[in-house]
């Protein structure tokens, strides 16, 4: 069985996102205009610099997400909404969305298809270890998707890309999580972030 992940870039202050997520603006208030905002910078412009992280996120054989990770979309599925990444996700395999409203399988071009799940974390996740099969599974974010994993026990490894920026307010990575015992696996400084991952003892 492979390891269960996360890779998620966040402020200094731990915030992934600001408040007031929107279609422009997936990652909130102060954070930048779609996927070139200030927090993501060192993706969209030092990718280069940034190669074997990019890579590592790729490596995941079944990926979960929560709802707002997938979109701005609300409530009952009255939309047809398919995720911020146009016709062929990044993702390249099958991805679980957290969600309370049930919705049939979503494929998409480039092997990734949706699946919604209204069971809860750890259906998800056993779903998606099953669909992994020896790989692993990554929790795509955002950050309440993964503070739930965290709380419950159930990340191996957690790799925070920290960019130098505050945003005061938003979604912050450990809020409500209890105290955890980490171990600094590796850390590199980029011009534009510092990589550091850890993995979580039980």
């Amino acid at each position: 069985m492979g390891k269960v992940t996360c890779s998620i870039t966040i402020s200094a202050d731990g915030y992934s996102a600001g408040h007031n997520q929107s279609e422009e603006r997936p990652f909130g208030d102060d954070a930048g205009d779609g996927w070139g905002s200030r927090l993501h910078a060192w993706y969209t412009e030092t990718p280069v610099e940034n190669k074997a992280e990019i890579e590592e996120m790729a490596t995941a054989k079944a990926y979960i997400m929560g709802r707002n990770m997938f979109g701005p979309v609300r409530g009952a599925w009255d939309r047809q909404w398919n995720g911020w990444w146009g016709d062929e996700p990044p993702y390249h395999a099958p991805v679980f969305v957290l969600t309370h409203h049930a919705r049939e399988p979503q494929p998409m071009a480039g092997g990734t298809t949706f699946h919604f799940v209204t069971d809860g974390i750890e259906a998800a996740l056993d779903r998606a270890r099953e669909a992994a099969g020896d790989g692993d599974v990554a929790i795509a974010g955002g950050a309440t998707t993964l503070n739930q994993y965290l709380a419950a026990g159930l990340l191996d490894e957690l790799r925070l890309s920290i960019a130098p920026l505050t945003l005061g307010a938003g979604t912050r990575v450990f809020d409500g999580v209890p105290p955890l015992k980490l171990e600094q696996v590796k850390s590199r400084p980029a011009s534009l972030v510092t990589h550091v991952t850890y993995r979580v003892l039980r």
